[in-house]
């Protein structure tokens, strides 16, 4: 537990200096935000904003990662290890994205296939590594279960090219969803230190009812959950941090460095704690947000020009009906917050059902 709390603490001491050092760098660089001229117009005053600032966020959680298990004389586990992996891999192919937009001043980054190669190879090999018996522990637990589950492994697997599929689906639609709902000032990262902060409880929960040390009829059976708990704390330090500087009006974005590796790290959660579609609930909003975007491509082509709302994703439409963004982001945070809220009480109330 007390290598959660360092995690925790470091990250957040870390992003918040870091971060404010980022500002500057990238700012005499001249590694601005360009905006899209289809967008808001409100949101023109924010070109030039310094981004990739997901750069602070990957980098403070590894090193908390690692400086809270050095302190406490803990070692990595097979599970956290894939989990950064996931984490590092997905926020590199966003910094590619970042800055080619950059360099080449324009709005669009990685060509789509090339971006969808990227996430592709990252998500197949997470699958298929923490699949694998060759990380199998002593109680021959791997690192992710070969099912679909909601809080536990049901009794049935499934053959391991369709976990393996299922797992890579899942962390491009993650990652995609954080993309999508990273449009207004702190929106991402408050959302994210929500829904990571839940992923830290249940991680901690898991542990403390593990099979392996407290057996019995409502137990876990999961790979390393106190590390990945650390990871969580990590990462939950991370953004919180972050929010200091990215909150309206924001000196910092994060940039697709940021959310495609946040996103990706919320899939590796769900499924390293077997809780692969309990993280629709707990990641409700960005849910939505995704959702929001499928339904006004799909009506407008189905109406052949006409949209579903005033401009996708959701925030936006809110946006173009003259809410005040920072109304928005308070408004998506609380529905953020309820989600969270009913999975987590999902997650207590199938336990103590179990129990």
């Amino acid at each position: 537990m007390r290598a959660v709390l360092l995690a925790g603490g470091i990250s957040l001491l870390l992003t918040l200096v870091g971060t404010r050092y980022a500002i500057r760098v990238l700012a005499q660089r001249g590694y601005g935000q360009l905006i899209r001229d289809d967008g808001p117009t409100t949101h023109h005053t924010k070109r030039g904003t310094p981004t990739m600032g997901g750069l602070v966020i990957v980098l403070a959680t590894v090193v908390s990662y690692f400086l809270a298990l050095l302190v406490t004389g803990r070692t990595p586990s097979a599970s956290a290890m894939l989990l950064l992996f996931l984490f590092v891999g997905l926020g590199t192919v966003g910094f590619l994205d970042d800055y080619i937009k950059i360099s080449r001043q324009r709005s669009l980054g990685l060509r789509s296939r090339a971006k969808f190669i990227g996430q592709t190879f990252v998500a197949l090999a997470f699958g298929a590594l923490a699949l694998s018996p060759w990380l199998a522990d002593e109680r021959g637990q791997t690192p992710a279960g070969q099912t679909i589950s909601v809080i536990r492994d049901p009794s049935f697997t499934l053959p391991f090219i369709v976990v393996v599929l299922f797992i890579w689906l899942m962390i491009a639609g993650s990652s995609n969803a954080v993309n999508l709902t990273d449009g207004l000032d702190g929106l991402a990262a408050g959302a994210s230190v929500m829904t990571f902060g839940a992923y830290m409880l249940v991680n901690i929960w898991q542990s403390n009812q593990y099979c392996g040390v407290s057996p019995g009829a409502a137990c876990y059976e999961v790979r390393d959950p106190l590390d990945l708990a650390i990871v969580a704390a990590a990462i939950t330090g991370a953004c919180f941090g972050f929010l200091w500087w990215n909150a309206s009006p924001a000196k910092i974005f994060m940039g697709d460095t940021g959310s495609l590796a946040l996103g990706g790290a919320l899939a590796g959660f769900a499924v390293l704690t077997r809780t692969e579609l309990l993280l629709a609930l707990l990641g409700g909003l960005f849910v939505i947000q995704t959702l929001s975007v499928i339904l006004q491509v799909g009506y407008f082509k189905a109406t052949k020009g006409k949209r579903l709302f005033r401009m996708a994703p959701l925030h936006h439409h809110f946006e173009m009906l003259g809410w005040e963004e920072i109304t928005v982001v308070i408004r998506f945070w609380l529905i953020a917050g309820i989600f969270v809220a009913a999975g987590l009480g999902l997650f207590y109330a199938e336990w103590v059902a179990g129990a």
